[in-house]
């Protein structure tokens, strides 16, 4: 972890995360490194028991807030949300002032930053006391890959990443 550059939130990422996974090779067992790309990766809202708690937390989290876009949205559409919704996620206020804040801004670019941002945010209190564990490894990751999202939709056409992104072809 010490060897790594610091990730600051929109700005440039240092490398690609496949750089990053093989700047891991070198210091992380098979077992570890499988770990750390399966959180960066393949993300799975279905929480496994082999997961570290702060993964779990963090699975919580982003499903939670998920949930709760579904909710904004199916309010707007007059449909129910139960049948969108997915299970397992924790409720709280917060994170309903963050998806309101985020469906009521205008721009998408806008709103998908901020709820990106509020990932990030997530992810340094979460991660507050864990240094040099792999724990610190996925939240680099994750936090990488956030940036790597950014740097695409600065870099392209922004509109279309976008879209593409959220599925909406």
């Amino acid at each position: 972890m010490s060897s790594l550059p610091y990730l600051i939130f929109n700005s440039k990422p240092p490398f690609s995360l496949e750089d990053f996974f093989n700047t891991c090779l070198y210091s992380l067992s098979q077992a570890d490194l499988k770990k750390v790309k399966e959180a960066a990766v393949a993300f799975d809202y279905q929480i496994s028991l082999k997961d570290t708690p702060l993964l779990k937390k963090w699975h919580r989290f982003n499903l939670a807030l998920r949930n709760e876009l579904v909710r904004e949205r199916s309010a707007r559409m007059k449909v129910d949300p139960l049948k969108y919704l997915r299970h397992d996620a924790y409720f709280s206020t917060a994170i309903r002032r963050i998806a309101m804040a985020a469906y009521r801004t205008q721009n998408i670019l806008e709103a998908e930053k901020l709820l990106d941002l509020e990932r990030w945010r997530f992810l340094d209190e979460v991660s507050a006391m864990h240094n040099f564990d792999i724990d610190s490894l996925i939240v680099y990751a994750l936090k990488l890959k956030i940036l790597i999202r950014w740097d695409k939709v600065y870099n392209t056409n922004s509109e279309a990443v976008l879209q593409g992104a959220l599925g909406r072809n």
